[in-house]
């Protein structure tokens, strides 16, 4: 096995401390940073899917996975941003307005970000009006939006039309999901794309590129 295959290995098994050593040992023996990323940890967080949507993994496994993903990232960051690596795109995501569950939320932007994603975090309990600004803000390719309880799902209409009233709805795509959200709910209000888990959030998002 390769380093990359050892880092693959060792976001997979969620082992944070050791993805950290072997991404910096990748440094250190001149690998270069987008190649740790796409071939390492991108590839590693592919797998991680896959065996979410084969029952192999869980949530739980998944959140592990990601953390280390993720811890790797960071180390990353500064020598992708000095090669001037670009993000695949950009996707502002969180959890509508009345709503302040965020493990999903938080788990799609970590699936995401493993994608390669740059992600906006706007975080729980967040208005129409507020992705609205962000979409004007950072010009994203997707808005992400999650909600747990029936009481919060209306909202997800409310930033459709939002985007519209703003003239910004040609401009974005919308994905949504959270427990209570169906496909037919999505095709429903006037959103782009149905996400029923953190796996499929990141293949459709970056499909919705294409």
């Amino acid at each position: 096995m390769n380093i990359l295959d050892d880092v693959r290995q060792s976001v997979i098994d969620g082992n944070m401390e050791v993805t950290q050593k072997l991404v910096q040992k990748a440094l250190a023996e001149n690998v270069p940073a987008e190649q740790i990323l796409k071939d390492g940890l991108i590839l590693a967080m592919s797998e991680v899917g896959r065996l979410f949507e084969s029952g192999e993994f869980f949530v739980p496994e998944m959140l592990i996975s990601a953390r280390a993903m993720k811890s790797g990232l960071a180390l990353l960051q500064p020598h992708l941003a000095a090669a001037n690596i670009q993000a695949i795109g950009k996707v502002v995501i969180g959890t509508m307005q009345g709503d302040l569950h965020d493990i999903g939320k938080n788990l799609v932007g970590m699936m995401l970000e493993g994608t390669g994603f740059e992600v906006i975090d706007l975080g729980v309990d967040v208005s129409p009006q507020k992705f609205v600004e962000a979409v004007k803000e950072h010009q994203p390719d997707l808005i992400g939006c999650s909600a747990l309880l029936t009481t919060t799902m209306p909202r997800m209409k409310d930033v459709v039309t939002a985007l519209k009233e703003a003239g910004l709805r040609d401009r974005v795509k919308v994905m949504i999901g959270g427990a209570p959200i169906t496909e037919k709910y999505a095709h429903d209000i006037g959103a782009d794309i149905y996400a029923p888990d953190a796996a499929s959030a990141a293949t459709r998002a970056r499909q919705s590129l294409n």
